[in-house]
């Protein structure tokens, strides 16, 4: 038996690749290297963030004093904006026993006054639009605003605290269905 196909000689590498075949294996090896960088970002962590404000515990006033005047539970001090004029507060933790749900509003322009720790009831307005609103989810918890206010994109979204129950149903409207939320404080 010759060396051929049938052999069970192993086979030896003929060298470095060259031309397009090196270009190809650079530019896995540029990709397997990006992967692996947005692997190790935290997430949450868009690129040039900057720190927001931590809630205090209590979700009310700093220790110590008196509340920071025009401010709701959970966000940034008028005063205290940071660096870029970013007052957006830190995204609070998932509660025990809920649901987090990404809802993009009808009108995301409600997202410029809502902040982590906000209480909304989260109402839903049919595909078709005939019917009435609906409140699906009283009294939710805003974990987290996403994207800015103005993104027409479809980036922005709200990302609230349900019950599971309030998510299944959220999730299982039909497409074309609109959201909007009350603001509750």
């Amino acid at each position: 038996m010759a060396g051929g196909e049938a052999s069970l000689r192993p086979v030896r590498w003929r060298g470095l690749p060259r031309g397009r075949t090196l270009l190809r294996v650079a530019l896995v090896a540029v990709l397997l290297g990006l992967a692996a960088a947005v692997l190790q970002t935290p997430a949450g962590c868009p690129p040039g963030a900057v720190p927001a404000v931590a809630p205090t515990p209590t979700g009310g006033a700093p220790a110590g004093g008196a509340p920071s005047g025009g401010t709701s539970p959970g966000s940034a001090p008028a005063g205290g904006a940071q660096a870029g004029g970013d007052r957006r507060a830190a995204a609070l933790p998932l509660p025990a026993g809920a649901v987090g749900v990404p809802i993009r509003l009808a009108e995301p322009a409600a997202l410029a006054v809502l902040r982590p720790g906000a209480r909304v009831d989260l109402l839903v307005v049919p595909a078709g639009g005939a019917a009435a609103a609906t409140l699906l989810a009283p009294r939710a918890l805003v974990l987290d605003v996403v994207g800015a206010a103005g993104a027409v994109d479809g980036s922005s979204a709200l990302y609230l605290a349900l019950r599971p129950e309030q998510a299944q149903r959220a999730v299982g409207l039909p497409e074309g269905s609109r959201f909007a939320v009350v603001v509750r404080e």
